[in-house]
């Protein structure tokens, strides 16, 4: 949003660089990619050509150079456009960073630039079948190969994102299962359709995002090189997830503020031009208010969200403002989107209005990045 301190110049050129490609180039072909299930590949690479992908990793290895502003720009812009097709939140937001962090120079070099260019598609595997928020209790596990020094990776991650298409995954597993949380331990692990020990499962029909690339993942027996362990040490998963989740929540409340906005802005232009009773929606006194009260309620989130980016800027964001940010601005998300469908009539219900793309899209953003349950314990436990 034009007007945010953190949004210098140079992050605006950056916005108006991705909305003219999202518009022009992405928005297009969301059909063809909901159809499907999942963007084709070179939508992605027609981002890296542009600098859209890794905005914020170093030029040495292979990113924009950029900062956490250029992200939330990109995103911002992408939401705003109805544009959602492409994870890049997980892909440059998440994945890439992991990567900046942990992995050894070597690879950030080989996998960076690639990932830049949207040649190497990333994803993050935490989720599995019986295991959403409770990370500690998650049951892939890696086992060491005394004999070679590899670890081989057994277990199966469900609602990945980015799944079919990755060719980078960081994994969660367990190195020590006797170890609970500190048994876990994070891995870089390239991967392709033909990948010994590694398989693709179903693209997963959802509710909403259906051009978003979300699949099921099977390791049975995948061998994985020793110095694929992010960190070097074992059970350095979690702290290594703690350190890294507060931008991934930050990310999903960056999606909850532009989705709430649009949703207001949609409906302000939908109910000025639709009548009723014989004159605007919008003359009339419920549409009115209600309309004041999710604009007042976007221009509150806005603030707090804007607080939170300059405090991630700034190297200040704890996690307990960074969960607050992500429950309380997606709760808010999801109330104004609703309140915004009953404005729209039976228009609301109908896919072909963006309005009803934002209901059916923004309800797992309560869900994802931690389910916004686990974001209150966090808050509470540091009352």
């Amino acid at each position: 949003m034009s007007g945010s301190p953190w949004a210098t110049d140079d992050v605006e050129a950056v916005r108006e660089l991705a909305k003219s490609f999202f518009v022009n180039e992405a928005l297009p072909r969301e059909d063809e990619f909901a159809e499907q299930g999942f963007p084709s590949p070179d939508i992605w690479q027609a981002a890296g050509k542009l600098g859209l992908l890794c905005a914020s990793i170093p030029e040495e290895h292979g990113g924009g150079g950029g900062t956490f502003a250029h992200e939330v720009a990109i995103i911002e812009a992408q939401m705003a456009s109805g544009a959602g097709a492409m994870a890049i939140a997980v892909h440059s937001g998440i994945v890439a960073h992991y990567v900046n962090a942990y992995a050894t120079e070597e690879q950030k070099l080989r996998w960076l630039p690639r990932m830049a260019a949207g040649e190497l598609i990333g994803a993050i595997a935490m989720t599995e079948p019986g295991t959403g928020s409770d990370l500690q209790n998650i049951a892939t596990k890696a086992i060491r190969d005394p004999q070679t020094g590899d670890y081989i990776l057994s277990g199966a991650k469900t609602f990945i994102t980015n799944g079919r298409n990755a060719g980078l995954l960081i994994v969660a597993a367990k190195t020590d299962p006797a170890q609970g949380a500190h048994g876990v331990s994070l891995f870089a692990v390239e991967v392709g359709d033909d990948t010994p020990g590694f398989q693709r499962g179903r693209v997963l029909k959802k509710v909403g995002q259906h051009s978003t690339d979300t699949a099921e993942l099977f390791f049975d027996g995948l061998r994985v090189p020793a110095e694929n362990l992010l960190g070097g040490d074992e059970g350095q998963g979690f702290v290594q997830l703690m350190v890294q989740l507060p931008q991934e929540r930050l990310l999903v409340a960056a999606i909850g503020m532009a989705m709430l906005e649009a949703a207001v802005d949609h409906t302000v232009a939908y109910t000025k031009q639709r009548e009723a009773f014989g004159k605007p929606l919008f003359k009339l006194q419920n549409t009115r208010f209600e309309l004041a009260e999710c604009a007042t309620i976007a221009r509150v989130a806005r603030v707090f969200f804007d607080d939170c980016v300059a405090k991630h800027l700034a190297g200040e964001l704890d996690a307990a403002t960074a969960s607050m940010a992500k429950y309380w601005i997606t709760d808010r998300q999801t109330e104004v989107v609703d309140r915004c469908v009953q404005l729209h009539g039976g228009y609301g219900y109908m896919l072909e209005y963006p309005i009803a793309r934002l209901f059916a899209d923004g309800r797992i953003q309560r869900i994802y990045g931690g389910a916004n349950e686990i974001m209150k314990e966090l808050i509470a436990r540091s009352l």
